[in-house]
């Protein structure tokens, strides 16, 4: 289970280089909203590679540092991708993101409230309300544009899974490695999901 867990995780990080490449090759196909999903793919390689530069070149015994930024990021751009998507009011929107980013930021790095880990469960739901609302625009309306709506699906499928993992992370460490080793190989599988839809949609993007 430990060699199939890491097949995964090579496959994982072989899709986010290759939707990284792929991404920047068409950014001027998007339009102005768009393009906050190569923004979100760039910040998701720039922590990945971030977290492999702590491990293997300075030797650190963890990247844990970086897990509030990780929180951080992903949480603003999501959201302001998706309030983007659906005309949300960047009067209303930004301020509200721009205070939770500080929130996790102090919350991470100064003495923490809350454990981050609850952060991480509480920011995946409101990116599974807003994407989850987009999703059925999309659907709904033949005007609203959807070339990402296969992307968002996948999105709104992966965060879904991925509350339910970090609800149980703090159990993890009284299973057994088996039982572990299956919990993350399934949200490193949906994340490569999400890679995977993000690839199919560049490649199918036209001048």
């Amino acid at each position: 289970m430990l060699l199939g867990f890491k097949i995964i995780l090579y496959l994982n990080n072989s899709l986010l280089l290759l939707c990284f490449i792929l991404g920047i090759s068409r950014l001027r196909l998007l339009n102005n909203k768009e393009k906050w999903y190569i923004f979100y793919i760039i910040f998701l390689f720039i922590i990945e590679a971030s977290t492999k530069v702590a491990l293997y070149s300075f030797g650190l015994p963890d990247a844990n540092f970086l897990y509030p930024l990780y929180i951080a990021g992903e949480f603003f751009i999501l959201n302001f991708l998706f309030s983007e998507k659906n005309n949300v009011s960047q009067r209303f929107v930004l301020p509200v993101l721009v205070l939770a980013l500080i929130f996790v930021l102090v919350n991470g790095y100064m003495q923490p409230m809350v454990d981050l880990d609850d952060i991480k469960v509480i920011s995946n739901i409101i990116i599974i309300c807003f994407a989850g609302y987009t999703l059925i625009r999309e659907i709904k309306e033949k005007h609203f544009a959807n070339r990402f709506l296969f992307a968002d699906a996948c999105i709104f499928l992966y965060y879904s899974v991925s509350v339910f993992t970090f609800i149980i992370q703090q159990q993890l460490g009284s299973i057994s490695q088996l039982n572990a080793s299956l919990i993350w190989g399934l949200n490193n599988l949906l994340s490569s999901v999400v890679y995977g839809s993000l690839i199919y949609t560049f490649l199918k993007l036209k001048k």
